[in-house]
């Protein structure tokens, strides 16, 4: 079922690009591209996790400009962690996921940053682009916990 999560990606790339910058909270969006990682590094063994979260962190980086690889590389490590993270709890458990999901959003920003900073990213905004993290961690749960709760309304285990 390969095509499902390849879908599920692109519905999140093409989404993010288009309508969730009407989506803005303190000038910050959520990230479906984020969401959809974690959502499928929880299910996923390491190599496949991996795959995907550069598969995505590479679609970002090419949709975005000047940001060299700091989408791929952030993105990638993200979904490994994420995916060895979930090896000791139940992937439907909604307090566990949302952790999980608030600090992989916290990860990626302090990744992504750091990259920009080695490509030649000005310092300095430091504390900007932590309380931007903190939101975008915020709208990220909100976004996760949606996307569980319909995927529970249409799962057969709870029907």
């Amino acid at each position: 079922m390969w095509w499902i999560t390849a879908a599920v990606l692109a519905i999140a790339i093409v989404a993010q690009t288009t309508l969730m910058q009407h989506v803005r909270v303190r000038d910050t969006e959520p990230s479906l591209v984020l969401v959809a990682v974690v959502w499928y590094a929880l299910r996923a063994d390491l190599r496949w996790a991996a795959i995907y979260g550069l598969a995505a962190g590479l679609l970002e980086d090419i949709l975005a400009t000047g940001t060299g690889a700091a989408w791929t590389i952030s993105t990638t490590l993200v979904a490994i962690v994420a995916s060895v993270a979930s090896r000791g709890f139940f992937a439907d458990s909604i307090p566990i996921v949302v952790a999980l999901t608030f600090g992989a959003t916290l990860l990626r920003q302090l990744l992504f940053w750091m990259v920009m900073a080695f490509e030649g990213y000005p310092g300095g905004l430091g504390w900007l682009h932590f309380h931007e993290a903190i939101v975008k961690g915020v709208l990220d749960v909100l976004v996760m916990v949606v996307v569980m709760l319909v995927a529970r309304r249409f799962d057969d285990r709870y029907a």
